[in-house]
Protein backbone atom coordinates (compact mmCIF):
# COMPACT_ATOMS: atom_id res chain seq x y z
CA UNK A 1 0.00 0.00 0.00
CA UNK A 2 1.20 3.67 -0.80
CA UNK A 3 2.21 5.65 1.86
CA UNK A 4 0.12 9.45 1.63
CA UNK A 5 3.04 11.91 1.50
CA UNK A 6 2.97 13.98 5.04
CA UNK A 7 1.78 17.46 4.74
CA UNK A 8 2.50 20.76 6.49
CA UNK A 9 -0.54 19.94 9.11
CA UNK A 10 0.35 16.68 9.51
CA UNK A 11 3.72 17.89 10.56
CA UNK A 12 2.22 20.55 13.12
CA UNK A 13 0.03 17.73 14.69
CA UNK A 14 2.72 15.71 15.27
CA UNK A 15 4.49 18.52 16.74
CA UNK A 16 2.26 19.09 19.09
CA UNK A 17 1.32 15.87 19.82
CA UNK A 18 4.91 15.65 20.56
CA UNK A 19 5.05 19.09 22.92
CA UNK A 20 2.26 17.78 25.06
CA UNK A 21 3.48 14.69 25.98
CA UNK A 22 6.73 16.19 26.83
CA UNK A 23 9.09 14.68 23.65
CA UNK A 24 9.41 18.41 22.13
CA UNK A 25 10.16 21.25 24.22
CA UNK A 26 8.45 24.09 24.47
CA UNK A 27 11.38 26.19 22.47
CA UNK A 28 12.49 23.42 20.10
CA UNK A 29 8.19 23.07 19.11
CA UNK A 30 8.13 27.21 18.34
CA UNK A 31 11.51 26.75 16.31
CA UNK A 32 9.78 23.90 14.71
CA UNK A 33 6.51 26.33 14.35
CA UNK A 34 8.30 29.48 13.10
CA UNK A 35 10.10 27.66 10.79
CA UNK A 36 7.11 26.08 8.85
CA UNK A 37 6.59 26.22 4.91
CA UNK A 38 3.57 26.65 5.65
CA UNK A 39 4.32 29.89 6.97
CA UNK A 40 6.36 31.08 4.64
CA UNK A 41 3.82 30.57 1.66
CA UNK A 42 1.03 31.96 4.01
CA UNK A 43 3.07 35.76 3.72
CA UNK A 44 1.10 38.37 2.96
CA UNK A 45 1.30 42.41 2.88
CA UNK A 46 0.31 43.76 6.71
CA UNK A 47 0.76 47.51 6.39
CA UNK A 48 3.03 50.13 4.65
CA UNK A 49 4.54 52.60 6.81
CA UNK A 50 4.34 55.90 4.89
CA UNK A 51 6.30 58.88 6.32
CA UNK A 52 9.32 59.14 3.80
CA UNK A 53 9.56 61.73 1.04
CA UNK A 54 12.35 59.03 -1.27
CA UNK A 55 13.56 56.14 -1.55
CA UNK A 56 13.94 53.87 1.72
CA UNK A 57 17.21 52.54 1.34
CA UNK A 58 17.92 50.63 4.99
CA UNK A 59 14.82 49.60 7.60
CA UNK A 60 16.60 47.18 10.52
CA UNK A 61 14.58 46.13 13.79
CA UNK A 62 15.41 46.90 17.49
CA UNK A 63 16.61 44.31 19.56
CA UNK A 64 13.36 43.54 21.15
CA UNK A 65 11.32 43.51 17.46
CA UNK A 66 9.06 45.81 18.59
CA UNK A 67 10.85 49.17 16.45
CA UNK A 68 11.72 49.73 13.03
CA UNK A 69 14.05 52.03 12.16
CA UNK A 70 14.28 53.53 8.78
CA UNK A 71 16.55 56.11 6.35
CA UNK A 72 15.72 57.70 3.47
CA UNK A 73 16.80 59.66 0.26
CA UNK A 74 15.22 62.27 2.03
CA UNK A 75 18.17 62.35 4.43
CA UNK A 76 15.27 61.38 7.90
CA UNK A 77 15.60 58.73 10.42
CA UNK A 78 11.81 57.47 11.25
CA UNK A 79 11.28 55.19 13.80
CA UNK A 80 8.12 52.99 13.91
CA UNK A 81 5.48 51.07 15.94
CA UNK A 82 5.47 49.32 12.80
CA UNK A 83 2.63 46.43 14.22
CA UNK A 84 0.17 49.86 14.47
CA UNK A 85 1.78 51.74 11.40
CA UNK A 86 2.22 54.75 14.05
CA UNK A 87 5.48 56.86 13.80
CA UNK A 88 6.91 57.05 16.76
CA UNK A 89 10.21 59.51 15.93
CA UNK A 90 10.87 61.40 12.77
CA UNK A 91 14.18 63.74 13.13
CA UNK A 92 16.64 64.78 10.63
CA UNK A 93 19.74 62.51 10.41
CA UNK A 94 22.64 65.14 9.88
CA UNK A 95 23.75 63.94 6.53
CA UNK A 96 23.59 66.20 3.50
CA UNK A 97 22.90 63.44 1.50
CA UNK A 98 21.06 59.96 1.50
CA UNK A 99 20.63 57.75 4.16
CA UNK A 100 21.66 54.12 3.59
CA UNK A 101 22.36 52.48 6.67
CA UNK A 102 20.65 53.22 10.13
CA UNK A 103 20.76 50.75 13.06
CA UNK A 104 19.41 50.69 16.84
CA UNK A 105 22.57 49.90 19.30
CA UNK A 106 21.04 47.04 21.61
CA UNK A 107 20.89 47.62 25.35
CA UNK A 108 20.51 51.53 25.25
CA UNK A 109 16.84 51.60 25.70
CA UNK A 110 16.48 51.92 21.80
CA UNK A 111 18.09 55.60 21.92
CA UNK A 112 21.49 55.43 20.43
CA UNK A 113 20.94 55.25 16.61
CA UNK A 114 23.99 54.76 14.00
CA UNK A 115 23.92 55.78 10.51
CA UNK A 116 26.24 56.36 7.61
CA UNK A 117 25.43 57.90 3.91
CA UNK A 118 26.08 58.47 0.49
CA UNK A 119 28.09 61.65 2.12
CA UNK A 120 30.78 59.21 3.63
CA UNK A 121 29.67 60.73 6.82
CA UNK A 122 28.99 57.93 9.75
CA UNK A 123 27.03 59.62 12.61
CA UNK A 124 25.23 58.97 15.97
CA UNK A 125 21.78 60.23 17.40
CA UNK A 126 21.77 60.40 20.80
CA UNK A 127 17.47 60.71 21.76
CA UNK A 128 17.24 62.76 25.10
CA UNK A 129 14.69 62.12 27.82
CA UNK A 130 13.73 65.54 27.26
CA UNK A 131 15.19 68.13 24.93
CA UNK A 132 16.13 68.32 21.57
CA UNK A 133 17.49 65.45 19.18
CA UNK A 134 21.09 66.21 18.36
CA UNK A 135 23.29 63.83 15.81
CA UNK A 136 26.94 63.72 16.28
CA UNK A 137 29.78 63.45 13.53
CA UNK A 138 31.96 60.56 14.01
CA UNK A 139 34.03 60.19 11.28
CA UNK A 140 33.99 60.00 7.24
CA UNK A 141 34.69 57.83 4.30
CA UNK A 142 35.78 59.52 1.02
CA UNK A 143 32.86 58.53 -0.60
CA UNK A 144 29.84 56.91 -0.05
CA UNK A 145 29.32 54.44 3.18
CA UNK A 146 27.17 51.92 2.49
CA UNK A 147 26.84 49.99 5.21
CA UNK A 148 27.59 49.45 9.11
CA UNK A 149 27.59 46.10 11.13
CA UNK A 150 27.24 46.12 14.84
CA UNK A 151 28.78 43.74 17.24
CA UNK A 152 26.40 41.42 18.20
CA UNK A 153 24.78 42.18 21.83
CA UNK A 154 27.42 45.24 21.99
CA UNK A 155 25.62 49.05 22.88
CA UNK A 156 29.28 50.16 21.76
CA UNK A 157 30.44 49.05 19.27
CA UNK A 158 29.99 48.48 15.35
CA UNK A 159 31.97 48.76 12.09
CA UNK A 160 31.77 50.97 8.62
CA UNK A 161 32.78 50.22 4.81
CA UNK A 162 32.84 52.42 1.99
CA UNK A 163 33.56 52.66 -1.79
CA UNK A 164 37.04 54.03 -0.49
CA UNK A 165 37.87 50.27 0.76
CA UNK A 166 38.33 51.58 4.36
CA UNK A 167 36.93 49.57 7.25
CA UNK A 168 36.32 51.58 10.69
CA UNK A 169 35.93 50.02 14.08
CA UNK A 170 34.02 52.47 16.17
CA UNK A 171 34.01 52.44 20.17
CA UNK A 172 30.96 54.74 21.20
CA UNK A 173 31.93 54.74 25.14
CA UNK A 174 35.25 57.01 23.61
CA UNK A 175 33.28 58.22 20.29
CA UNK A 176 36.71 57.72 18.61
CA UNK A 177 36.72 56.09 15.15
CA UNK A 178 39.84 53.70 14.17
CA UNK A 179 40.85 52.79 10.80
CA UNK A 180 41.98 49.07 10.85
CA UNK A 181 43.05 48.81 7.02
CA UNK A 182 42.28 49.93 3.26
CA UNK A 183 40.51 46.64 1.09
CA UNK A 184 43.39 46.02 -1.34
CA UNK A 185 43.53 44.09 -4.59
CA UNK A 186 45.27 40.54 -4.67
CA UNK A 187 48.63 41.28 -5.27
CA UNK A 188 48.78 40.10 -9.36
CA UNK A 189 45.89 42.72 -9.66
CA UNK A 190 47.33 45.70 -8.18
CA UNK A 191 48.08 47.27 -11.48
CA UNK A 192 45.07 47.51 -12.54
CA UNK A 193 42.55 48.70 -9.76
CA UNK A 194 44.71 48.77 -5.91
CA UNK A 195 41.78 49.79 -3.44
CA UNK A 196 38.38 47.31 -3.85
CA UNK A 197 35.18 50.08 -3.30
CA UNK A 198 33.53 47.57 -0.67
CA UNK A 199 29.59 47.36 -0.55
CA UNK A 200 28.98 44.86 2.46
CA UNK A 201 29.73 44.18 6.11
CA UNK A 202 28.96 41.90 8.31
CA UNK A 203 29.80 40.12 11.86
CA UNK A 204 29.45 36.29 12.55
CA UNK A 205 26.89 36.08 15.34
CA UNK A 206 28.56 33.03 16.76
CA UNK A 207 32.28 34.60 16.83
CA UNK A 208 31.87 38.55 16.68
CA UNK A 209 35.90 38.55 16.22
CA UNK A 210 35.04 37.81 12.56
CA UNK A 211 33.83 39.70 10.00
CA UNK A 212 33.34 39.95 6.23
CA UNK A 213 33.51 42.30 3.86
CA UNK A 214 32.73 42.61 -0.36
CA UNK A 215 32.86 44.82 -2.71
CA UNK A 216 33.59 45.53 -6.33
CA UNK A 217 35.65 41.95 -7.31
CA UNK A 218 34.72 38.56 -6.87
CA UNK A 219 36.13 38.07 -3.41
CA UNK A 220 34.03 37.84 0.02
CA UNK A 221 37.22 38.33 2.50
CA UNK A 222 37.04 37.20 6.68
CA UNK A 223 38.80 39.18 9.20
CA UNK A 224 39.93 38.20 12.61
CA UNK A 225 39.69 41.18 14.89
CA UNK A 226 41.93 39.71 17.48
CA UNK A 227 44.90 39.91 14.86
CA UNK A 228 44.49 43.79 15.33
CA UNK A 229 47.20 45.51 17.32
CA UNK A 230 45.40 48.39 18.71
CA UNK A 231 48.98 50.67 18.62
CA UNK A 232 48.83 49.87 15.20
CA UNK A 233 52.24 48.10 14.89
CA UNK A 234 50.84 45.38 12.86
CA UNK A 235 49.86 45.26 8.99
CA UNK A 236 46.05 44.27 9.54
CA UNK A 237 44.66 44.16 6.25
CA UNK A 238 45.59 41.00 5.13
CA UNK A 239 42.09 38.50 5.64
CA UNK A 240 42.39 35.50 7.38
CA UNK A 241 40.16 33.49 4.10
CA UNK A 242 38.32 34.13 1.11
CA UNK A 243 34.99 33.00 -0.35
CA UNK A 244 34.76 33.04 -4.09
CA UNK A 245 32.57 30.21 -6.03
CA UNK A 246 35.29 28.40 -8.48
CA UNK A 247 33.75 29.66 -11.70
CA UNK A 248 33.87 33.57 -10.52
CA UNK A 249 37.49 33.33 -9.53
CA UNK A 250 39.43 35.98 -12.37
CA UNK A 251 35.91 37.26 -13.32
CA UNK A 252 36.85 41.03 -13.17
CA UNK A 253 33.14 41.65 -14.05
CA UNK A 254 31.50 41.13 -10.99
CA UNK A 255 31.21 42.21 -7.63
CA UNK A 256 29.57 41.62 -4.14
CA UNK A 257 26.43 44.08 -3.07
CA UNK A 258 25.45 41.59 -0.21
CA UNK A 259 26.55 39.63 2.63
CA UNK A 260 25.50 37.96 6.10
CA UNK A 261 25.94 35.36 8.45
CA UNK A 262 23.56 32.54 9.50
CA UNK A 263 23.29 31.58 12.86
CA UNK A 264 25.47 28.57 12.09
CA UNK A 265 28.46 30.83 10.83
CA UNK A 266 27.82 30.25 7.37
CA UNK A 267 28.54 32.86 4.58
CA UNK A 268 25.66 34.02 2.50
CA UNK A 269 27.15 36.45 -0.73
CA UNK A 270 25.17 38.19 -3.40
CA UNK A 271 27.06 38.65 -6.91
CA UNK A 272 25.76 41.52 -8.84
CA UNK A 273 24.51 40.28 -12.44
CA UNK A 274 25.11 36.92 -10.86
CA UNK A 275 23.64 34.82 -8.39
CA UNK A 276 23.60 33.98 -4.35
CA UNK A 277 26.27 31.58 -3.13
CA UNK A 278 26.21 30.44 0.59
CA UNK A 279 29.40 29.14 1.83
CA UNK A 280 30.44 26.96 4.67
CA UNK A 281 33.40 27.85 6.84
CA UNK A 282 35.34 25.07 5.27
CA UNK A 283 34.94 26.26 2.22
CA UNK A 284 37.41 29.19 1.94
CA UNK A 285 40.27 29.33 -0.26
CA UNK A 286 42.51 30.46 2.66
CA UNK A 287 44.74 33.50 3.26
CA UNK A 288 46.70 33.58 -0.15
CA UNK A 289 44.46 32.31 -3.16
CA UNK A 290 45.95 31.75 -6.35
CA UNK A 291 44.36 34.21 -8.81
CA UNK A 292 42.88 32.67 -12.15
CA UNK A 293 45.02 30.93 -14.76
CA UNK A 294 45.07 33.18 -18.17
CA UNK A 295 44.31 30.11 -19.80
CA UNK A 296 41.26 30.23 -18.25
CA UNK A 297 40.40 33.72 -18.96
CA UNK A 298 41.06 32.79 -22.69
CA UNK A 299 44.82 33.70 -23.29
CA UNK A 300 47.28 31.53 -25.18
CA UNK A 301 48.95 28.83 -23.08
CA UNK A 302 51.87 29.01 -24.64
CA UNK A 303 52.17 32.75 -23.38
CA UNK A 304 51.91 31.48 -19.50
CA UNK A 305 54.69 30.89 -17.18
CA UNK A 306 54.70 27.19 -16.16
CA UNK A 307 54.99 27.69 -12.27
CA UNK A 308 52.06 30.32 -12.19
CA UNK A 309 50.18 27.70 -14.25
CA UNK A 310 50.53 24.87 -12.18
CA UNK A 311 50.01 26.83 -9.03
CA UNK A 312 46.65 28.44 -10.79
CA UNK A 313 46.03 24.25 -11.74
CA UNK A 314 46.47 23.47 -8.03
CA UNK A 315 44.64 26.00 -6.44
CA UNK A 316 41.39 25.12 -9.11
CA UNK A 317 42.00 21.35 -7.86
CA UNK A 318 41.80 22.23 -4.38
CA UNK A 319 38.85 24.22 -5.07
CA UNK A 320 37.26 21.34 -6.87
CA UNK A 321 38.04 18.98 -3.60
CA UNK A 322 35.62 21.06 -1.46
CA UNK A 323 32.10 20.95 -1.97
CA UNK A 324 30.41 23.53 -3.59
CA UNK A 325 28.68 26.32 -2.45
CA UNK A 326 24.89 26.27 -2.41
CA UNK A 327 23.40 28.35 -5.27
CA UNK A 328 19.75 30.90 -5.30
CA UNK A 329 19.02 31.67 -8.48
CA UNK A 330 15.72 33.37 -10.68
CA UNK A 331 16.59 37.21 -9.12
CA UNK A 332 18.06 39.55 -11.32
CA UNK A 333 20.66 42.03 -9.08
CA UNK A 334 22.47 44.18 -11.67
CA UNK A 335 20.84 48.08 -10.75
CA UNK A 336 21.75 48.29 -7.13
CA UNK A 337 23.33 47.50 -3.77
CA UNK A 338 21.51 45.25 -2.69
CA UNK A 339 21.28 43.29 0.36
CA UNK A 340 21.02 39.52 1.23
CA UNK A 341 19.44 38.15 4.66
CA UNK A 342 18.92 34.40 5.99
CA UNK A 343 14.80 34.57 7.34
CA UNK A 344 13.29 31.50 10.23
CA UNK A 345 14.71 31.00 13.83
CA UNK A 346 17.25 29.19 12.96
CA UNK A 347 18.21 30.71 8.95
CA UNK A 348 16.19 27.98 7.59
CA UNK A 349 15.88 30.38 4.53
CA UNK A 350 17.50 32.81 1.90
CA UNK A 351 15.30 36.10 1.29
CA UNK A 352 16.44 38.97 -1.52
CA UNK A 353 15.13 41.39 -3.22
CA UNK A 354 15.07 41.64 -7.34
CA UNK A 355 14.84 44.45 -10.25
CA UNK A 356 12.08 42.87 -10.96
CA UNK A 357 10.49 44.30 -8.02
CA UNK A 358 9.91 41.06 -6.47
CA UNK A 359 10.66 39.41 -3.39
CA UNK A 360 12.57 36.04 -3.76
CA UNK A 361 12.37 33.35 -0.99
CA UNK A 362 14.36 30.08 -1.29
CA UNK A 363 14.96 26.91 1.18
CA UNK A 364 18.55 27.43 2.47
CA UNK A 365 19.04 23.74 2.19
CA UNK A 366 18.96 22.84 -1.38
CA UNK A 367 18.18 26.20 -2.82
CA UNK A 368 14.96 25.67 -3.86
CA UNK A 369 12.31 28.31 -4.48
CA UNK A 370 9.17 28.76 -2.57
CA UNK A 371 7.95 32.24 -2.61
CA UNK A 372 7.86 35.27 -4.94
CA UNK A 373 6.13 38.01 -3.94
CA UNK A 374 5.28 41.16 -5.31
CA UNK A 375 7.00 43.78 -3.17
CA UNK A 376 7.98 47.53 -4.90
CA UNK A 377 6.74 48.96 -7.95
CA UNK A 378 10.13 49.33 -8.96
CA UNK A 379 13.17 47.48 -7.52
CA UNK A 380 13.38 46.25 -3.76
CA UNK A 381 16.85 46.46 -2.35
CA UNK A 382 16.39 45.80 1.39
CA UNK A 383 14.43 43.09 3.40
CA UNK A 384 14.80 43.06 6.95
CA UNK A 385 13.77 39.84 9.31
CA UNK A 386 12.01 40.47 12.72
CA UNK A 387 14.80 38.65 15.51
CA UNK A 388 11.79 36.94 16.90
CA UNK A 389 8.99 35.90 14.83
CA UNK A 390 8.44 35.34 11.06
CA UNK A 391 7.79 39.04 10.08
CA UNK A 392 9.87 40.54 7.45
CA UNK A 393 9.76 44.42 6.49
CA UNK A 394 11.00 45.13 2.91
CA UNK A 395 11.41 48.20 0.97
CA UNK A 396 13.15 49.92 -2.27
CA UNK A 397 12.51 52.33 -4.76
CA UNK A 398 8.91 53.29 -3.46
CA UNK A 399 8.70 55.73 -0.37
CA UNK A 400 7.00 53.01 1.88
CA UNK A 401 8.59 50.28 4.14
CA UNK A 402 6.10 47.03 3.37
CA UNK A 403 5.31 45.30 6.29
CA UNK A 404 4.85 41.01 5.93
CA UNK A 405 3.26 38.81 8.34
CA UNK A 406 1.82 34.82 7.65
CA UNK A 407 -1.89 36.04 8.15
CA UNK A 408 -3.08 34.95 3.85
CA UNK A 409 -5.98 32.20 4.55
CA UNK A 410 -4.54 30.27 1.68
CA UNK A 411 -0.94 29.34 0.55
CA UNK A 412 0.54 30.81 -2.31
CA UNK A 413 1.91 29.45 -5.09
CA UNK A 414 4.72 30.59 -7.52
CA UNK A 415 4.01 32.84 -10.32
CA UNK A 416 4.08 31.25 -13.82
CA UNK A 417 6.19 34.53 -15.11
CA UNK A 418 9.18 34.15 -12.84
CA UNK A 419 11.86 34.08 -15.93
CA UNK A 420 9.67 37.19 -17.39
CA UNK A 421 11.94 39.67 -15.42
CA UNK A 422 12.06 43.32 -17.00
CA UNK A 423 14.88 44.37 -18.67
CA UNK A 424 17.41 46.00 -16.24
CA UNK A 425 17.82 49.84 -17.01
CA UNK A 426 21.11 50.42 -19.05
CA UNK A 427 23.96 51.01 -16.07
CA UNK A 428 24.61 54.86 -17.00
CA UNK A 429 21.21 55.41 -15.56
CA UNK A 430 22.92 55.41 -12.18
CA UNK A 431 25.34 58.34 -12.89
CA UNK A 432 24.59 61.36 -10.79
CA UNK A 433 28.19 62.21 -9.54
CA UNK A 434 31.83 62.64 -10.98
CA UNK A 435 32.59 59.90 -8.60
CA UNK A 436 30.21 57.49 -10.40
CA UNK A 437 31.76 58.41 -13.27
CA UNK A 438 34.76 57.59 -12.76
CA UNK A 439 34.01 54.10 -11.41
CA UNK A 440 31.78 53.55 -14.09
CA UNK A 441 34.77 54.34 -16.84
CA UNK A 442 36.55 51.92 -14.69
CA UNK A 443 33.95 49.14 -15.32
CA UNK A 444 33.63 49.86 -19.27
CA UNK A 445 37.51 49.48 -19.25
CA UNK A 446 37.27 46.36 -17.06
CA UNK A 447 34.68 44.70 -19.13
CA UNK A 448 35.85 45.59 -22.32
CA UNK A 449 39.57 44.06 -21.91
CA UNK A 450 37.95 41.05 -20.88
CA UNK A 451 38.68 37.88 -23.21
CA UNK A 452 35.25 36.59 -22.94
CA UNK A 453 33.61 40.05 -24.42
CA UNK A 454 36.44 40.63 -26.74
CA UNK A 455 33.39 40.83 -29.70
CA UNK A 456 31.85 43.58 -27.87
CA UNK A 457 34.26 46.39 -28.39
CA UNK A 458 32.12 48.50 -30.81
CA UNK A 459 29.45 48.18 -28.31
CA UNK A 460 32.14 49.39 -25.80
CA UNK A 461 32.94 52.13 -27.84
CA UNK A 462 29.07 52.95 -27.98
CA UNK A 463 28.72 53.25 -24.97
CA UNK A 464 31.43 55.19 -23.84
CA UNK A 465 30.46 58.08 -25.31
CA UNK A 466 26.90 57.63 -24.51
CA UNK A 467 28.51 57.25 -21.03
CA UNK A 468 29.97 60.73 -21.33
CA UNK A 469 27.21 62.67 -23.02
CA UNK A 470 24.94 61.23 -20.24
CA UNK A 471 27.48 62.73 -17.65
CA UNK A 472 27.23 65.93 -19.34
CA UNK A 473 23.81 65.95 -19.65
CA UNK A 474 23.12 65.59 -15.75
CA UNK A 475 25.82 67.78 -14.46
CA UNK A 476 23.95 70.33 -16.42
CA UNK A 477 20.06 69.13 -15.27
CA UNK A 478 22.08 69.22 -11.81
CA UNK A 479 23.34 72.75 -12.08
CA UNK A 480 19.38 73.86 -12.30
CA UNK A 481 18.30 72.23 -9.51
CA UNK A 482 18.80 74.01 -5.69
CA UNK A 483 15.91 72.27 -3.63
CA UNK A 484 16.01 69.25 -2.17
CA UNK A 485 15.17 66.96 -4.36
CA UNK A 486 15.90 63.03 -5.33
CA UNK A 487 19.08 62.41 -7.04
CA UNK A 488 20.07 59.08 -9.16
CA UNK A 489 21.75 58.43 -5.93
CA UNK A 490 18.73 56.51 -5.28
CA UNK A 491 19.54 53.40 -7.40
CA UNK A 492 22.15 53.16 -4.11
CA UNK A 493 19.86 52.01 -1.59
Amino acid sequence: MKKRARTSVDKTVVDVWQREVGQLSTRNFAHRLGASEDLVCRLDLYKKLAKHRGCVNTVSFNAGGDILVSGSDDKRVVLWDWETGHKKLSFHSGHTNNVFQAKIMPYTDDRSIVTCAADGQVRLAQIPERGELETILLARHDGRAHKLAIEPGSPHIFYTCGEDGLVQHFDLRTRVATELFTCQSIEDRRHQMSVIPLNAITIDPRNPNLFAVAGSDEYARLYDIRKYKWDGSTDFGQPADYYCPPHLIGDETVGITGLAFSEQSELLVSYNDESIYLFSRNMGLGPNPVPASPVSMGSDPSEIGGDHQLAADQSAMDADEKSTPQVYKGHRNFETVKGVNFFGPKSEYVVSGSDCGRIFIWKKKGGELIRVMEGDTNVVNCIECHPHTMVLASSGIDHDIKIWTPKAPERAVLPTNIEQIPKARDWMYRISSPQDFIYQLISLRRRRTSPDRSGENSVGNRELLELVLTFDANSDASSDNDGDTTSQDDLFG
